[in-house]
């Protein structure tokens, strides 16, 4: 049968067309589910390993004073210790900076050069959002991750152009801020799109995982060249992001109905996938033998919604404020924490730029054990907002620890480090997840409507104004001193906890409901056994 010309937004991608065609059958709807996961884990990953090389190379940028060598080596070589950096390039940058932020303001200027990035990332976020419900997912991804490669790596670029004019930076990352703005409401919705509810916080928690991967892999990268000169520290990540770009044109499948399924929170077996009868009756075949799916059923036949109706949603403005200040939290840790490791004594030594980059990679270790526990223990109490606003209660005695005793010793200050990076992302990976997902296949959408990548860019839009505001108070804050840094992080936290108060409320009072019920049922029971009893 040949397709009819008002056919669907996409066909299957590329890449698995091919396959199809070397395999000669499809995927079940299991293994699409999986390669989807993947894909989108390897896309996100991307992305946060592109925003990790302006922490790592502040240190470079706005040298501080000359400050005591480490000679012992724990606990695996040289990893977490300061070395001697012997590399005569290295050297240079390390004692005199970059122009121009190696003056007295040059705190300030990084600063700014991060609220400017995420300023245009948070902006961007609401027309990539409805822009993500309206246009194909695969196509829209796929260039946002091409466009924030080129821009990062021409922020890199700057050094070998010998570069030194603020606003060419400024330029880059406003840019590529608006570039990264594409990714995240679009891996949700793909996301939302292939899975139902049920066990979705255990899935997006363990999925989530490609926000700290992403920060490890892009310390990583960042640090092993940054000897090479702080250029590369940029242009290694942006290659990286480019070539994932490539990745999800090729094999991201962004909805199942363009590869014969329907959606699953509109099926009734979420779990093992629609009948082979539904899947049939979604799929025309073409000419070319190959399965497409029918218009009535294609992903242009749900409407998107606008960004007013999906504000009216419940839920959505309480977790979008509160994650205002989550991502504040997160993102101060983000930008900060690399250049706060080699500016703190830590048992009385100081740490290289290059050891502090790779020691920051253990908040993330803590972060994706956080977003794991937090999915896992809202999916079993089901309630979000309970789960959320204990850790983010939990992280202001952490942060507290952290910030008095981390100096102690290295174990120490792993051991904290990895507890503060637990609690602050656990309800940033929540919220933006499994929460957003929820938000977005609300119940008062019955069902016609898109609005997975729309609410999702309402709730990390406004998160990410968050994300810009805390680096941009740090800039200022930590020429004063790192306590001041850390009240506003706990301020933060805490007032994140008291905005989900309502929704705790009503959680507790459907699971007190839920319990009388289930006790007046066990009770009705057991009264009605003796009567039968005596029947007999």
């Amino acid at each position: 049968m040949a397709r009819s010309s008002n056919v669907f937004r996409g066909t299957p991608p590329p890449g698995i067309s091919l396959i199809r065609k070397l395999r000669g059958k499809d995927w079940s709807f299991k293994s699409y589910r999986y390669a989807v996961l993947l894909i989108t884990f390897i896309a996100y990953t991307c992305y946060h390993a592109s925003r990790k090389p302006s922490s790592i190379v502040k240190s470079v940028l706005d040298p501080e004073r000359d400050k005591s060598t480490l000679s012992n080596i724990w606990p695996i070589g040289n990893v977490f210790v300061r070395e001697e950096l012997f590399d005569s390039d290295v050297n240079r940058l390390t004692k005199k900076g970059w122009e121009p932020f190696d003056g007295k303001d040059g705190t300030s200027k990084l600063g700014e050069i991060d609220v400017a990035f995420l300023a245009c990332y948070s902006m961007g976020m609401y027309v990539a959002g409805h822009l993500g419900d309206s246009l194909d997912l695969r196509l829209f991804l796929t260039t946002g991750m091409i466009g924030s490669g080129i821009f990062v790596a021409l922020f890199g670029m700057g050094y070998f152009w010998n570069t030194h004019a603020f606003w060419f930076f400024l330029l880059m990352q406003m840019i590529a801020g608006l570039f990264q703005a594409t990714g995240w409401p679009s891996v949700v919705a793909v996301i939302g799109n292939w899975f139902g509810k049920r066990k979705r916080g255990l899935i997006m928690g363990i999925w989530n995982a490609h926000t700290s991967v992403g920060n490890i892999t892009g310390s990583l990268l960042a640090a092993s060249v940054l000897e090479y000169g702080w250029g590369w520290s940029f242009i290694l990540p942006g290659a990286l992001i480019f070539s994932g770009g490539i990745l999800v044109y090729l094999f991201l499948a962004a909805y199942p109905e363009d590869v014969g399924f329907p959606c699953p929170y509109a099926s009734k077996n979420e779990e093992t996938g629609p009948s082979k009868l539904e899947a049939q009756s979604c799929k025309l075949e073409s000419n070319d033998g190959q399965p497409h799916v029918a218009p009535q059923s294609s992903s242009t036949s749900r409407r998107s919604v606008g960004l007013f109706e999906a504000c009216l949603i419940p839920g959505v403005i309480p977790f979008a404020l509160c994650l205002f200040f989550s991502k504040l939290v997160a993102y101060t840790f983000l930008y900060w924490l690399p250049f706060y490791l080699s500016q703190t004594a830590i048992g009385g030594v100081y740490v290289s730029v290059k050891s502090a980059g790779n020691l920051s990679t253990l908040f993330d270790v803590g972060g994706i054990v956080g977003g794991i526990v937090a999915g896992h223990l809202s999916d079993k109490l089901n309630a979000r907002a309970i789960t959320a606003a204990t850790f983010m209660y939990l992280a202001i005695p952490s942060m507290l620890l952290y910030r008095f005793y981390g100096g102690e010793s290295m174990t120490m200050n792993i051991v904290l480090m990895m507890v503060v990076g637990l609690f602050v992302n656990g309800p940033y990976a929540l919220i933006t997840t499994a929460v957003s997902a929820d938000l977005g296949t609300h119940s008062s959408l019955k069902g016609d409507s898109r609005a997975l990548a729309t609410v999702t860019a309402i709730i990390d839009g406004t998160g990410s104004a968050g994300a810009a505001l805390g680096p941009l108070l740090t800039g200022f804050l930590s020429r004063k001193g790192w306590d001041e840094v850390f009240l506003m992080l706990m301020i933060g936290a805490l007032i994140a906890g008291l905005l989900l108060s309502r929704l705790v409320i009503t959680e507790i009072s459907d699971f007190l409901k839920r319990n009388q019920s289930n006790n007046a049922q066990s009770t009705t029971g057991s009264e009605s056994q003796p009567l039968l009893s005596d029947q007999r």
